[in-house]
């Protein structure tokens, strides 16, 4: 299940329109118009239009399949017949009957996603969404919870991001490469930003490379530079295992993304694990959208 905040993430909002757009462009000469990608193509009807169009493969199937049993037979063909000609060595089920029939977007996403990249390549589509999807599984007597990261289209090179230098170099990753005491000064400047903006909470900082790993500073810190309360509810306010941990770097990271700082380099496990340059990634990506000019000149030369 795709987590709320990353429903909402403008990317995401992009990738929909271009696939929508796509796809009532393609078969705009059948007079077919899709609305809703969550909706209108868990019957076959519009995929085995595509599968036809795209690739020259019409089946001798019910153009309206109305019971269930019958869409689902008719969703059987259309993506047998696709999962030929899409990439075959993908090892993982991203997408299947079911989950198209249930109308399961994430499903649906992958698998159009995959239909636009093996049979019209040029099209341009958002690049590097990701969404935070939650993964629920049955242990024993209770239900184990997961946040992880889905990609849906890669990085492109070419596309901005606001953690970058004009020369398009890592600015965490050069710095890292200097000298310890410019290293050392880098962390001080970072410290001090989040204590200033920790003040009011009687938090402060004073290790940056270990106190960020457990997500919940973390949490703490983007709510006060946002400007918006997180729910206690929401995550754990003193995680005990890499579990917890990993779930509240995962919610950070997606908090961060709905507030348009995406740090794509970065993975949860990554912060979890006391990675510097992950670590110091995140705060940049706040530091540079909130702290004051003055504060900016202790560290230009990140």
């Amino acid at each position: 299940m795709i987590q709320p905040t990353s429903l909402k993430d403008p990317k995401l909002e992009k990738l929909k329109e271009a696939l929508l757009d796509w796809i009532n462009g393609t078969l705009k000469a059948e007079h077919i118009v899709v609305q809703s990608l969550d909706e209108d193509l868990y019957d076959g009807l519009v995929l085995h239009h595509l599968l036809a169009h795209l690739a020259g493969v019409r089946l001798s199937l019910e153009e309206v399949a109305l019971s269930g049993s019958a869409q689902i037979r008719k969703l059987e063909a259309v993506l047998r017949e696709l999962d030929k000609r899409l990439d075959e060595r993908r090892s993982d089920s991203r997408w299947d009957v079911s989950r198209i029939h249930k109308k399961d977007l994430l499903a649906t996403l992958h698998l159009l996603v995959a239909m636009a990249t093996r049979f019209q390549p040029d099209l341009a589509l958002p690049s590097d969404v990701k969404v935070q999807v939650l993964v629920t599984e049955v242990r024993g007597k209770g239900i184990h919870c997961d946040v992880q990261t889905e990609v849906l289209t890669g990085g492109s090179s070419n596309e901005e991001n606001p953690s970058s230098t004009k020369g398009g170099a890592d600015p965490v990753e050069q710095l890292l490469k200097l000298d310890p005491h410019k290293v050392a000064a880098a962390k001080k400047a970072m410290a001090d930003f989040v204590n200033r903006s920790l003040a009011s909470l009687g938090l402060r900082v004073s290790d940056v490379d270990k106190q960020f790993s457990d997500g919940v500073i973390l949490l703490l810190l983007i709510g006060q530079l946002e400007g918006f309360f997180v729910p206690l509810c929401e995550f754990s306010l003193t995680p005990v295992n890499a579990e917890e941990m990993l779930r509240n770097v995962t919610f950070a990271l997606s908090l961060l993304a709905h507030a348009g700082l995406e740090v794509p380099s970065v993975q949860p496990q990554d912060v979890v694990a006391q990675d510097v340059g992950a670590t110091l990634n995140v705060l940049y990506a706040l530091f540079r959208k909130h702290a004051r000019q003055d504060e900016k000149t202790s560290v230009e030369f990140l």
